[in-house]
């Protein structure tokens, strides 16, 4: 069974750092469409990054773009996102995501096939102003 469980929430300040990480179990990321999501409150749930594990490949949303890394450690079976320069707007829900598809990043980070895909359960970011 594949289980993915994210980490590494919480509240930090405007201009902070955090790192959020992905815990893959019943598979790992190499060669996987991969991603993170947030879900804001009120709001739909949108991308932040969508990523090909195999060739480094990503495409990221135009808010976060230059401020967050997305990245992973096949050998931990991990998925990180690096979040630098948060803002109060970055306070959402993350979500991290893995599909064994080949979804074009750009598509994938729009949310284009990811409906398939296993999904954790997601960690709070709250960003105070």
């Amino acid at each position: 069974e594949v289980q993915l469980v994210e980490s590494g929430g919480g509240l930090v300040q405007a201009g902070g750092s955090l790192r959020l990480s992905c815990a893959a179990s019943g598979f790992t990321f190499d060669d996987k469409t991969i991603g993170w999501f947030r879900q804001a409150p009120g709001k739909e749930r949108e991308g932040v990054v969508g990523a090909i594990s195999s060739d480094g490949s990503t495409h990221y949303a135009d808010s976060v773009k230059g401020r967050f890394t997305i990245s992973s450690d096949n050998a931990k079976k991990t998925l990180y996102l690096q979040m630098n320069r948060l803002k109060p707007e970055d306070t959402a829900i993350y979500y991290c995501a893995a599909d064994y598809t080949f979804i074009t990043p750009y598509f994938y980070c729009s949310g284009y096939g990811s409906q398939g895909s296993s999904w954790g359960r997601g960690t709070q970011v709250t960003v105070s102003s």
